[in-house]
């Protein structure tokens, strides 16, 4: 009998090989006979392709091979998106070709145009420039409102007016008619900036082709290996999927940039069985920049209407959504199904109504990033909800308590149905870790040295564990919403976890294990955690979305039940009792009310070695398999207040106090809960102060392409975080958890602009909040 483990600070399993630096990733995988690929990219946001000319290339020492999109058969699909949204018009999305090479035009800076092979590295990039591209430059649109503008170059002839689709959600009429009575409205115009992912770990992969049988092995850093398997052998290359094992191994992290299926991967497992030798791609950082699918970009007017005492009674939204120029594997969910659906916040409204449209532009592909919908969700709510406070006299947390949900369940005006949530503590936490009352003193003594304090509230509400499969399926889902567990037990007692959800840096093998050593009474070190490896693990959707625990690790509790119910059978032969008076508890069988009893070991010692075992009624064994499929999402929830303090004189901006207070339902790992909380509280800061992805606004060339342009938080940016929690535990998963990888991401950016709104005294500042932004609104308030 071991002690409890969940609810405990284990130190995570995984980080031993982690900080020896004896983790293996995908750039680290060197094969035998090891050749390496470049990729000639569009130096160009817009441009017809007149002519290539690969000679040059062809005689470089070393080249193996050289593909462009001339090379690739018909039989060769594009880039499928995973998911079919359905406009107001009863049409489907556009959705233009994204084919693997470009085919006649280019139409974003880095969209890949030719792939080199060779035997190093340097050879194959060498061979790259050698290149000669015949390029007609064309007229390139990078921001929503200029491609949505009547005569704007057209990023595909399929989309006429670059719209992808236009889609709607909640009660027009309604929300009209609330706002016609409305004693108060509130409205506001922002843009929520396009970020560009930046994982430690650069996209890469390794493709080799065995002539033996006839199959294909890609080792690639993925968040779903599974899917990336799917997508690529039914919908691009048409290879029988039991001939490709995707591997993902250790993957130094992903944010969604990593769920997708790209170019790269493909045309590397493609061209593998031509070279007939193993070919490995990895990113240069610059190539990260243009090629990796961004976040964000959205342009949007919002309104709020509320009665004489502040109590909200509809809100209005418009959105204009940038795709990119192709649609990435989720990019048409994103500001759909996870945005508008979550415009509800934590309150009451009773009308909402949103309209998206998705635009192509001339830019990198947009899809999920840290949070996905929820973050620019919650951006429009709590702008809305602290500029309305500010606006009808109310202070930030009465507008909140005056408007907040407090029966549950309750079923929000925008198609969900939240079961349980506690708002009022989470904001009672937030106020007294960030001391609010001790605020109007410490904005006092700032004054006296000349610079400006402000307070920022954000009560966000996120919906993690998409799902359930048929309804995601009825709004366009391509795909199920699953997860799957394997519970093996060895002989020994001893026990191996496969599981379909993949860890890049969340700490699985340490929380899995927890649920499963606490189950079976076994130490924490007897349980093995598989991921990433389409060769041994069942199939199963991959982690995004704060899913691993709540979907994934619900699988496998229910692979445990199925150990748990054999278990009892083979305990009550050893007992010569019924199974029906078996209990399990502590690692052990016990007949009720008596204290005669087999431990966990023994059972799984006899299911494998069946002397005198009634095989006729039980299978030699301990080894079971489950799906999961939820019932509804996970609805974690919080307030997170930031405190600012900013010198008008050069615009410095900083964050003196950052308060979390979040309920993420029942909590296996304090420790990882919040070391998850400060990342994504550390990426929402960045966003809100830092962070900007900027195209020029003519040429369409990427501007903020390397970290001299692209500002990333550094550690002397934040502040020492305050971080708690409180508990409603779910009510339709076992665990009773909610997810937590997101909410820092979801929370953030809405508390530090709402600080610096009040610091300055302005109804908005654009994001990032750069010094220079800062300064020009502090000179115009004064003003």
């Amino acid at each position: 009998m071991t002690d409890l483990t969940i609810g405990k600070s284990v130190l995570r399993k995984e980080d031993a090989r982690f900080l020896t630096g004896s983790g293996q990733y995908t750039d680290d995988v060197v094969m035998p006979r090891q050749s390496y690929a470049y990729f000639l990219r569009s130096p160009y946001a817009h441009a017809a392709i007149r002519g290539v000319d690969l000679a040059g290339a062809r005689e470089m020492p070393g080249v193996l091979a050289i593909y462009t999109g001339k090379d690739l058969p018909d039989a060769v699909g594009g880039l499928p998106c995973g998911w079919l949204i359905t406009g107001t018009d009863g049409q489907p999305m556009k959705e233009p070709k994204h084919p693997l090479l470009a085919q006649g035009k280019v139409r974003h800076v880095g969209d890949p145009v030719a792939m080199v092979v060779a035997d190093t590295f340097l050879a194959a990039k060498d061979a790259a420039e050698r290149i000669e591209v015949d390029y007609e430059p064309l007229p390139a649109v990078v921001d929503v409102r200029d491609a949505l503008a009547a005569g704007a170059p057209a990023v595909h002839a399929e989309a006429p007016g670059n719209v992808c689709y236009v889609w709607a959600l909640g009660d027009k009429a309604a929300t009209d008619a609330a706002f016609a009575r409305a004693a108060h409205v509130t409205t506001l115009e922002f843009i929520n900036n396009r970020l560009i992912p930046n994982a430690i770990e650069p996209r890469a992969c390794n493709a080799s082709y065995a002539k033996s049988d006839d199959s294909y092995t890609l080792y690639v850093a993925s968040q779903n290996p599974h899917v990336e398997r799917l997508l690529m052998t039914a919908f691009v290359l048409g290879l029988p999927e039991h001939k490709v094992r995707v591997i993902a191994p250790d993957v130094g992290g992903g944010f969604g940039s990593k769920i997708y299926l790209y170019a790269e991967e493909t045309m590397c497992v493609w061209a593998s069985k031509l070279v007939g030798r193993p070919i490995k791609w990895t990113a240069e950082r610059s190539e990260s920049f243009l090629s990796d699918a961004h976040g964000r970009d959205h342009f949007t007017k919002a309104e709020l209407a509320l009665d004489k005492d502040g109590k909200f009674l509809a809100m209005r939204v418009d959105t204009k959504a940038s795709m990119g120029a192709y649609l990435s594997t989720f990019a048409s969910c994103i500001p759909t199904i996870l945005y508008a659906t979550l415009l509800a916040g934590q309150y009451t409204t009773p009308a909402i109504h949103a309209q998206v449209t998705a635009v192509f532009t001339n830019t990198a592909p947009v899809d999920a990033y840290r949070g996905a919908g929820r973050p620019e969700a919650t951006y429009v709510v709590e702008r809305l909800v602290a500029t309305a406070a500010r606006e009808m006299k109310l202070s930030q947390d009465e507008i909140r308590r005056r408007n907040f949900i407090r029966t549950f369940p309750y079923a929000t005006p925008v198609a969900l149905t939240y079961d349980i949530g506690d708002y009022d503590a989470c904001l009672d936490g937030a106020m007294q870790m960030a001391d609010v009352a001790g605020f109007p003193a410490r904005k006092a003594e700032a004054a006296k040295r000349g610079m400006l304090r402000g307070l920022g509230y954000s009560s966000y509400i996120e919906a993690c564990g998409l799902a359930p499969s048929n309804i995601a399926g009825a709004l366009g889902a391509r795909a199920g919403l699953y997860e799957a567990g394997e519970v093996r037990v060895h002989p020994t007692g001893k026990v191996t976890v496969f599981t379909g959800s993949h860890s890049h840096g969340q700490g699985h093998e340490t929380t899995f294990s927890q649920v499963v050593a606490d189950r079976l009474g076994i130490g924490v070190d007897d349980v093995d955690v598989v991921h990433g490896d389409t060769g041994r693990i069942p199939f199963g959707m991959g982690t995004y979305g704060s899913r691993s625990l709540a979907v994934g690790g619900t699988a496998i509790v229910k692979a445990l039940d199925k150990i748990e119910a054999k278990g009892r059978k083979i305990a009550a032969h050893l007992m010569e009792v019924s199974d029906t008076d078996v209990e399990f508890k502590d690692g052990r069988f016990t007949v009720k009310g008596t204290d005669k009893h087999v431990p966990f070991a023994q059972v799984a010692l006899t299911a494998y070695v069946p002397h005198n075992y009634p095989l006729d009624k039980l299978e030699p064994g301990l080894d079971e398999t489950a799906f999961y499929d939820p019932t509804n999402f996970t609805y974690p929830a919080g307030t997170h207040i930031c405190e600012v303090e900013v010198d008008p004189e050069t615009g410095t901006t900083k964050i003196v106090s950052f308060t979390a207070c979040d309920d993420f339902g029942n909590i296996v790992n304090p420790m990882i809960v919040e070391g998850q909380v400060h990342g994504g509280l550390a990426q929402g800061i960045g966003q809100a102060l830092l962070e900007g992805c900027v195209y020029d606004r003519e040429s369409g060339q990427l501007l903020t392409g390397t970290y001299m342009d692209y500002a990333m938080p550094r550690a002397d940016d934040l502040p020492n975080f305050k971080v708690d929690t409180r508990v409603t535990a779910c009510t339709h998963n076992p665990l009773g958890v909610k997810g937590c990888g997101e909410a820092g991401a979801i929370g953030a950016p809405a508390a530090v602009i709402n600080a610096l709104c009040d610091a300055l005294g302005v109804k908005d500042i654009e994001m990032p909040a750069t010094p220079e932004r800062v300064w020009r609104a502090a000179r115009a308030a004064r003003a």
